[in-house]
């Protein structure tokens, strides 16, 4: 019986065979992992059976140390047991790795492997994780696409059966976890045939039971405990054998047969790379044009790392080769070697089959991106006299020198690929249409295809960018588009902030949603645009999807209209099937909320084609407005040198040179990085405003802000500035406005839903409403930036523990990258605006630490004065401890501070340590007295003058905020 070809990505391939081959599931997810266990979930929730017809018990645990407990006590107890997880989720689980290797258990435990957290977390991929597990006793297998997501996680499962031994199967997180790819998936009846049940019978006769007690786990003393760690040798000497026979039989079973080491180039080859994971894909291409120039080269791609077999990779090694490049996706900053690379070295040492040359090198940390051009480099620097023994590939390291200079012209894409690249916005629906898309063309086309989807930490309204790849043959290809046919921008504004044509090829069509007309779409495109399509030769055609969705009741939803669009542009299908198609999709994706919702996006489906139109491109391009600089040229240096080039997508372009060595960056930057993503924006009306200043206490993004002033702050006001009455008994004849920050709005609405001020007549017109954006862009830019330079309110003049109170205060929490709407930011926001110029936050890792934290800008700022939140993130699970570290160091540099005060300065000590600091006005004069004390010491210049000097500043009140990070 033929098997089903099915469009999946990484996580699913793995995660549908590892729920066929357990009984017992315990989870936490873990970005890039999640989805493993979520769909395990779903399968068990709907009653889908194992191979041996039980549904599977999936339980989600606290940690993903307790879920790597619950394992190991499902399998103690005898059942087939498995988990999923990435990163610091692995870390945690490495004790009780120890553990099931330690007492030869079988199971296997699915990886996508991730960056572990050094002197920045980072949720991309590459095998730190892995390699940081590598010595508990796992073997560990390694797929390297989709199709081997699937595969070798089957090999894995049948083999920790009979070898006793555990497995770790991993993949790389994104590149694979998160790739589309069309695959071959297997049968039910192939997982139940390929997992011998005499040996699943004999694990469960080694469980614990009262029928049948023994103890395991014991305590031993030293008289035996080495002898019984080396009684284990047998099993991993057995190993790689056992491997090997299970990927026969596998390929008995597919035709697909994958060995401990493939090799893939010339049978002669003088030049060799040995790689792991997805970028044997990229190897591999460079490999094939590389050999068509002539070259002798090839690629080992390694599948089992550990136990790492010395005879097998010598085996696959042409006898011919003089030099071999090694390459390692993580570092080890102390070690003479990276791992791979040592192990390479070793085997081929004790074998007595070193080449001359081994060399080794670190490529794609964090999801870097490793090319066929940048392979073409290794192999250069391979076929030098000189080779250098390590380096690195994919930066550029202008400090300690070890990066290879890459040919960017050096291209392997087939001419029969089609390449589609689209960008989008967070949450605005192009990453699930593009999903969809994939699935369509893999199901209804008989083509193979891929979808890449790249973005950042955020959940929304940051950029994303969906790679499509569709052909006749299988596609490998583990790197993005460079030079795509076709090109979609679903959100016009991207333009003036990213060079989405860049990868472009000339003639290629590109597809713009605008909200203009056809004949005024050419005059609003910035300079540099047109120069790109006039010069590249481009098909323009736009439409306005945003007035489609309006019309069909879609709001904001314009994915499945630009999805029809690009259907009807690219011929893939005949476009009465393509649309069937896509309607087939909408009813799956959006089956949950009703009919009204589907029907709305058929009726937008339908009409989107009458709104696409083709632009003829004039012969030179005629622009009067230029693209805006990322950032303001009043932005400090580090932001103008570093940030600016990560806002406008060229981080990778940024040498070593410019980076912190330790991970510190500055605060108050997410002032120059103007997203401008909202369509409305809300205006004030001051005519019914009633000063209860809801509107800015929830506003998530502090784009709404209210100020209180004199009168006289208004003399340069521009023309029409609003402002009113600020109606309080405290600070009579003030006035007071509503402003807001039209490029860092979002558009969310929060502040309307919440405003209670109605105008009399129309009761639906309130003090804030949403209005167009474009119409009002202009003029509210220019309020925004007068609004920024009237003086901000003395702290001690206004009741902080009110609304109307807390926002006339300077928010220290600004423009996050948080979801439009988002809840949790105004409570920060508030904090920053009661306590920000004295508080520490530890920020656990989640959600609060990506809006917190992310780069390229970041929301926590600074006063007038240069005072504001310090924010550090440790990690997910030790926030509590973490905090609680920061306040004992800050209450110990206090109680130094007491005690030096006494004997460098005791005159002023009676004032500095009785101090009340209950109130603004405290805090005020606490902070002056400080200042007298620190130039004391500078007078007195002693060493306790010094140590005083140096925690003089503790002496003014701090507060420790622990900050929980998702949940």
């Amino acid at each position: 019986m033929p098997r089903p070809i099915a469009t999946v990505d990484g996580n699913e391939a793995a995660a549908w065979v590892a729920y066929r081959a357990s009984e017992v599931i315990a989870i936490y997810p873990i970005t890039p992992s999640s989805a493993m266990g979520e769909l395990a979930d779903g399968w068990a929730a709907r009653g889908i059976p194992n191979a041996w017809g039980s549904v599977p018990q999936v339980i989600e645990m606290q940690s993903e140390g307790g879920a790597a407990g619950a394992v190991h006590g499902a399998l103690q107890a005898g059942a087939l047991a498995t988990t999923f997880t990435a990163s610091q989720g692995l870390l945690l689980m490495i004790p009780n790795m120890f553990k099931i290797a330690g007492e030869l258990t079988p199971t296997v435990f699915h990886v996508a492997a991730r960056t572990v957290a050094t002197h920045a977390l980072s949720i991309f991929g590459d095998h730190s994780d892995v390699m940081a597990s590598r010595g508990t006793g796992f073997a560990m297998l390694a797929s390297a696409s989709v199709q081997e997501a699937q595969d070798l996680a089957l090999v894995a499962h049948a083999a920790t059966l009979r070898a006793r031994v555990p497995f770790l199967h991993f993949f790389d997180g994104f590149r694979t976890s998160h790739e589309l790819n069309t695959i071959e998936r297997l049968h039910d009846t192939d997982v139940a045939a390929f997992l011998d049940a005499r040996l699943v019978a004999a694990h469960r006769g080694r469980a614990l039971t009262p029928d049948r007690p023994v103890l395991r786990g014991s305590a031993q003393n030293p008289d035996v405990f080495f002898q019984a760690r080396e009684a284990a040798n047998p099993f991993y000497v057995a190993l790689p054998g056992i491997i090997d026979e299970e990927l026969e039989r596998f390929a008995g079973l597919t035709g697909r047969r994958y060995r401990l080491f493939d090799y893939v180039g010339d049978p002669a080859a003088e030049r060799v790379i040995v790689v792991m994971g997805s970028a044997g894909g990229a190897v591999e291409e460079a490999v094939e044009e590389l050999r068509r120039r002539g070259e002798r080269v090839g690629v080992v791609r390694v599948r089992l790392f550990r136990p790492f077999e010395p005879a097998a990779l010598v085996a696959a090694l042409p006898p011919t080769v003089r030099a071999i490049a090694v390459l390692d996706r993580c570092k080890d900053p102390a070690a003479v070697l990276e791992p791979l690379h040592q192990d390479v070295v070793v085997a081929l040492a004790g074998l007595g089959a070193l080449p001359p040359v081994v060399i080794g090198g670190r490529y794609g940390l964090s999801s870097k991106e490793f090319t066929p051009a940048m392979a073409a480099a290794v192999f250069a620097e391979l076929d030098r006299s000189s080779a250098r023994p390590r380096f690195t590939v994919g930066i550029k390291d202008d400090v300690t020198r070890l990066s290879l200079d890459v040919d960017p012209s050096f291209t392997t894409e087939p001419d029969d690929v089609v390449r589609a690249v689209f960008f989008g916005l967070g949450a605005d629906g192009t990453v699930g249409a593009n999903r969809n898309s994939i699935q369509i063309i893999g199901e209804h086309a008989g083509l193979h295809a891929q979808g890449t989807f790249v973005f950042d930490s955020k959940k929304s309204g940051s950029t994303t960018v969906s790679h499509l790849r569709f052909g006749p043959r299988p596609i490998s290809s583990s790197y993005l588009i460079r030079d795509a046919g076709f090109v979609a921008c679903h959100q016009f504004g991207l333009l003036d902030r990213l060079d989405v044509l860049a990868v472009a090829r000339p003639g290629a069509t590109f597809l713009l949603n605008a909200p203009h007309t056809p004949d005024e779409v050419w005059a609003a495109l910035p300079l540099e645009v047109q120069e790109q399509i006039v010069e590249k030769r481009l098909r323009l055609v736009v439409v306005d999807a945003g007035s489609v969705a309006r019309d069909a009741g879609l709001g904001r939803r314009v994915n499945t209209i630009l999805q029809t669009c690009f259907f009807a542009l690219s011929g893939v299908l005949p476009r009465e099937e393509a649309i069937a198609a896509i309607k087939d999709a909408v009813r799956r994706t959006y089956a949950k909320r009703g009919e009204i919702v589907i029907e709305r996006n058929f009726a937008a489906i339908d009409r989107a084609l009458d709104g696409l139109h083709e632009v003829a491109v004039p012969a030179t391009a005629t622009s009067a407005r230029r693209r805006p600089p990322a950032v303001g040229a009043d932005a400090p240096a580090f932001v103008r040198d570093v940030t600016a080039a990560m806002i406008a997508g060229r981080g990778d372009t940024l040498p070593v040179s410019a980076l912190p060595v330790d991970g510190t960056f500055p605060t108050a930057t997410s002032q120059w990085e103007k997203r401008s993503i909202a369509t409305e924006i809300p205006i004030w009306d001051p005519t019914i405003c009633i000063d209860c200043a809801k509107c800015a206490l929830v506003c998530p993004h502090a784009a709404i802000r209210m100020k209180v002033f004199p009168r006289e702050a208004l003399a340069d006001a521009p023309d029409g500035f609003p402002s009113k009455e600020w109606r309080s008994r405290d600070l009579p004849g003030m006035r007071m406005t509503i402003q807001v920050a039209p490029d860092d709005c979002t558009g969310c609405g929060i502040c309307v839903e919440t405003c209670p001020a109605h105008a009399k007549e129309h009761v639906r017109h309130r003090s804030i409403n949403l209005e167009p954006k474009d119409a009002h862009a202009a003029t509210e830019r220019e309020r925004y930036e007068f609004f920024l330079g009237i003086p901000e309110i003395d702290r001690a003049a206004v009741d902080p523990a009110t609304v109307k109170g807390s926002q006339a205060l300077r928010p220290l929490f600004e423009y996050s990258g948080a979801c439009e709407g988002c809840g949790e930011t105004p409570y920060l926001k508030l904090l920053s605006q009661l306590f920000g110029d004295r508080i520490l936050v530890a920020n656990a890792t989640g959600c609060s630490s990506i809006y917190g934290g992310n780069l390229p800008t970041t929301p926590w700022a600074v006063d007038e004065r240069g005072r504001g939140p310090a924010w550090a993130n440790s990690l997910f699970e030790d926030n509590a401890e973490f905090g609680l570290g920061m306040r004992l160091a800050l209450d110990q540099q206090a109680a130094s501070a007491r005690r030096l005060v006494e004997v460098v300065a005791p005159d002023l000590a009676g004032a500095l340590l009785t101090a009340d600091q209950s109130d603004e006005a405290g805090i005020a004069a606490q902070r002056a007295r400080v200042e007298e004390l620190e130039e004391r010491c500078r007078q007195v210049g002693t060493e306790d003058a010094s140590a005083l000097a140096a925690v003089a500043r503790s002496l003014v009140r701090k507060s420790v905020w622990i900050v929980g990070g998702d949940g």
